[in-house]
């Protein structure tokens, strides 16, 4: 169960866990905090807490607000568009046949029927990432069962508002932002190792630190890097 507490025209959210230490996070895009408490933990105590990381808080948040951020994609003629971080110009040709999409090295080519609008344009685009990230996410998971010693069960693919993926602890399954294929390729590599990390430690606790220090040392490099790259123009919601 959660609950919110007000500090000044700042809203925190509280959750209560089986963990033993507070965690604060400043989430992107729009800087929403949430809270993270031991479930013995009284909310005047987690308040007094807050307040004396307004500080931090408003840095994260300052940070994220002056963090680029992609302007809207109309999916139109010699747009810009990214696959594993490398720019693409997007070239529409109008065929009567059913959508696809290919690409070389300096174009995305969109192939749809004439009178074709943004919105199914965007879905081709979009169904044409996932199938991308098909490719490319089972070897990533079958590399990293072996090294962390997990089994996956299943993962799925979806666009998500605020986080890069998550983890089901419970049933064994991740779930990763469709988004990770506009960012260069380790990047996915990284969210999957940290979702499956979850299915050995399921918080962030000092735990989940020590398995991320022992099998991908780099991983504070990669999630800076993650975060500084541009969010993307969507209506972004809590």
């Amino acid at each position: 169960m959660s609950e919110t507490i007000q500090i000044g025209d700042l809203t925190i959210q509280v959750t209560k866990k089986a963990i033993k230490n507070v965690h604060l996070s400043v989430h992107p895009p729009d800087g929403h905090v949430t809270l993270a408490a031991p479930n013995a933990t009284r909310l005047d105590v987690a308040r007094a807490y807050a307040i004396s990381r307004l500080g931090w808080i408003r840095q994260q948040q300052e940070k994220l607000k002056g963090q680029a951020r992609e302007t809207p994609r109309q999916f139109i003629e010699r747009e810009s568009h990214y696959v594993w971080g490398r720019r693409h110009l997007l070239t529409i040709i109008h065929q009567d046949t059913k959508p696809f999409v290919s690409i070389d090295h300096k174009r995305i080519i969109l192939t749809v029927r004439s009178g074709s609008d943004k919105a199914l344009r965007e879905k081709v685009i979009h169904e044409w990432h996932k199938s991308i990230l098909h490719g490319a996410v089972p070897p990533l998971i079958e590399k990293w069962e072996a090294k962390l010693k997990v089994k996956v069960a299943g993962y799925f693919l979806q666009r998500m508002k605020t986080k890069w993926g998550s983890c089901n602890h419970a049933r064994g399954h991740i779930r990763l932002n469709t988004e990770l294929v506009k960012k260069p390729r380790d990047l996915l590599e990284y969210v999957v190792v940290h979702e499956m990390a979850h299915l050995i430690e399921p918080t962030h606790q000092d735990r989940f630190v020590a398995i991320l220090d022992q099998h991908y040392p780099t991983w504070r490099e990669a999630r800076a890097e993650l975060n500084e790259l541009p969010l993307t123009a969507e209506a972004w919601k809590k």
